[in-house]
């Protein structure tokens, strides 16, 4: 059995724009667009998978009427820089319909990224910069501890530096209080 050929997009001069990535039919489907170029993600571990299964659920349990949990849903944070966090908190007039494919910035309330070794730069320093700086209100990021147990490190965003601040780490019991009352337990995920 031969290899089958692969084919890679080649960027125009200026780069990859939201356009393009929101346009293009044959890229994978975990295709993000950051700083011009396109980034693919490996398929998902399980620990990824189950985490995001966990959350999703925890926060559309609780979530008030005026917000909405979506996953893996691309945020225009630019012209050329269309992330695709793995959860997304947005307000509801920016939930239009089942044919949507991104969230403006400005919608987005809440963005999380659970952590994966493909991933794990963008996750932990390039992405939350970014959504730090467009103004995204609040920012999880979760990690697998060695027992395969996800905490989850807690940001707000300062408005006068335009950064994250460190809230809060949360192992068994993710409780916090902003941006609505949300209690997960994280401990959960050995059943799931």
């Amino acid at each position: 059995m031969g290899a089958t050929a692969v084919h890679w997009p080649v960027p125009p001069p200026t780069g990859f724009s939201v356009d393009d990535l929101l346009t293009a039919r044959d890229l994978p489907r975990r295709a993000e667009l950051l700083d011009a170029s396109l980034v693919f993600s490996c398929p998902p571990r399980a620990f990824h998978s189950i985490t995001v299964d966990l959350l999703v659920a925890g926060l559309r349990d609780t979530a008030p009427e005026e917000f909405r949990v979506r996953r893996e849903m691309t945020v225009v944070l630019d012209r050329h820089n269309g992330p695709a966090p793995d959860i997304v908190v947005v307000r509801p007039q920016a939930a239009t319909g089942p044919d949507l494919m991104s969230y403006e910035v400005k919608d987005v309330l809440l963005a999380v990224e659970v952590v994966s070794p493909d991933s794990a730069s963008r996750d932990r320093t390039t992405k939350p910069h970014k959504y730090a700086a467009a103004g995204i209100e609040h920012f999880w990021r979760v990690e697998e501890e060695p027992a395969g147990r996800p905490v989850v490190h807690v940001y707000e965003l300062d408005p006068v530096t335009r950064g994250y601040v460190h809230s809060g780490r949360h192992r068994r019991l993710l409780e916090v209080a902003e941006p609505w009352p949300v209690r997960i337990d994280l401990a959960r995920i050995g059943c799931l």
